[in-house]
């Protein structure tokens, strides 16, 4: 079993900006993970954007707070706390802050077998 927080330092150790945009964090990685890619955490500024950019892995973005304007492949919807997002392996994607406060979500990627 492995537990991490968000202080420990192994996270704190990965912080890196995302895309442009996001403060984010691995919270676990290939250093410990046998089939998923990553777990990572990232903050989003109000009015900063996540540039759009393509992944060679499914991913799955969770708001966790704060309220935001995703973009996938073209499409446009407004996501809220408690929106788990699909990304297709390839699919450009961009995340806006259009809210007040702080956007924080969780990010789950798998790479392709």
């Amino acid at each position: 079993m492995i537990v991490r927080n968000l202080t420990d330092p192994e996270v704190l150790e990965t912080t890196y900006i995302a895309h442009n945009g996001a403060i984010a964090q691995m919270v676990l990685d290939q250093r410990v993970l046998k089939e998923i890619g990553f777990l990572a955490v990232a903050r989003l500024a109000p009015g900063k954007v996540i540039d759009a950019h393509r992944d060679p892995m499914e991913e799955i973005y969770y708001i966790q707070e704060g309220q935001g304007e995703m973009m996938v492949d073209g499409e446009t919807r407004d996501v809220k706390p408690g929106d788990a997002i699909w990304i297709p392996t390839g699919a450009s994607h961009a995340l806006r802050n259009s809210g007040e406060g702080e956007l924080l979500i969780l990010v789950v990627a798998s790479p392709v077998y």
